[in-house]
């Protein structure tokens, strides 16, 4: 290994090889290390193998922290936009999925070429384990392939979600060794476990809007065999206040279900009750209709209006009993991290700890599903890549 580098990066992910590709483009001289055999495996397995590697409409609301305005200065350096311009400068085509959700129009392993191509120059030390970090008037990072030092040091080595990838609180360790406070950390972007699984659903998906308090997303759910997932239970899932904090789910977004099911009582008032549950999921609507209506035999003519408003009430705003969740095996992200009062917002370097930076998903910044978490690696990085350079 080569004695001393400008900058020691811990991590070869999305944002240890964007901080390191912004100062070695800067003049600086770089150190990657990471203990995996393959640089950016998360990256690979991200957006079903297409990566969603950005989102256009990126901004501070879009993201959880501790400090809910300390991602604005990043995020405003290095845009959605700017990012978007290297995948394109690149020869990456990209589709937009949904509104904003810009994804590989072949194989996420595009943008890992496009970060290694970025970083050409610096040294990439795959199948490196670290033991130990100490600072002089250098970081000393101590491996099992020997010693390496740098003028500066990037902890980006990310946060426990997906262990299966190697995951490790490493970068959560070292802030603590220099003093910094590391807010809680939960799974983040995760599946909920029912109390009473409910596997004859498995599979089942549709539309729901879940909430908890004042914050909703109305996406996709599905059952599991498990519990809920789906787009709009990840999302709702970094809100919870616990992991027994259930959301409330309206299985008709966009509509008053009673006044859907008043109209459809009013229409066809000779079906049979069960009929009221026509635009649900079929084995969802049997589901429901064992539960809400297995001792009616009427037709809906002959139905109480307040037995239609029991039905609407639990279509609208179920709240399941939950046992948990399925854990950082399954979350996408680790909601927590390095508490962001320790760091300039605008370098990501730890104010009382000179040459130490601290990006990505081990910083108390979490976004939202749908490429947000993407683009805070790539602002995070760059923001520390670009500082390294400028002191050279």
């Amino acid at each position: 290994m080569n004695n001393v580098f400008d900058a020691v990066v811990l991590g070869a992910g999305a944002a240890g090889l964007m901080a390191a590709a912004a100062a070695r483009k800067g003049g600086a001289s770089v150190a990657i290390l990471d203990h995996a055999s393959e640089p950016g495996r998360k990256i690979l397995i991200s957006g079903g193998g297409r990566c969603n590697f950005t989102n256009l409409d990126a901004r501070a609301e879009n993201f959880l922290s501790a400090n809910r305005h300390f991602m604005r200065s990043a995020l405003a350096g290095y845009t959605p936009r700017d990012f978007l311009a290297l995948v394109e400068r690149h020869g990456i085509g990209w589709q937009e999925k949904a509104e904003g959700q810009l994804f590989c129009a072949e194989s996420a392993r595009d943008i890992v070429t496009l970060l290694l191509r970025e970083a050409e120059g610096c040294a990439l030390y795959l199948d490196t384990r670290i033991q130990a970090v100490t600072k002089g008037e250098t970081f000393i990072v101590r491996t099992d392939r020997g010693e390496i030092e740098g003028r500066n040091l990037v902890l980006a080595t990310g946060g426990l979600s997906i262990p299966k990838l190697g995951a490790t609180d490493l970068s959560l360790r070292l802030a603590r060794q220099f003093g910094l406070d590391v807010v809680p950390t939960v799974p983040g972007l995760v599946p909920l476990t029912l109390e009473t699984p409910l596997p004859d659903l498995a599979g089942v998906s549709l539309p729901v809007r879940a909430s908890l308090g004042k914050t909703g997303f109305t996406d996709g759910m599905v059952f599991t065999h498990r519990g809920l997932s789906g787009p709009a239970i990840l999302q709702i899932s970094s809100y919870q206040d616990g992991p027994l904090d259930a959301p409330l789910i309206d299985m008709m977004p966009g509509k008053d279900a009673r006044e859907a099911l008043g109209a459809i009582k009013k229409a066809r008032p000779r079906a049979e009750p069960a009929s009221l549950l026509a635009d649900l999921p079929q084995r969802l609507a049997r589901h429901i209709a064992g539960i809400s209506l297995a001792d009616v035999t009427c037709t809906l003519a002959n139905l109480p209006d307040k037995r239609i408003a029991e039905l609407a009430a639990r279509i609208a705003s179920w709240r399941p009993r939950l046992s948990g969740t399925e854990g950082y095996a399954k979350a996408e992200v680790m909601k927590g991290g390095i508490d962001t009062r320790a760091l300039s917002s605008k370098t990501m370097e730890v104010r009382d700890v000179p040459g130490l930076f601290a990006i990505g998903e081990a910083v108390d910044v979490t976004g939202w599903l749908g490429g947000y978490n993407f683009q805070w690696a790539w602002s995070s990085g760059v923001a520390a890549g670009r500082a390294i350079a400028a002191r050279r």
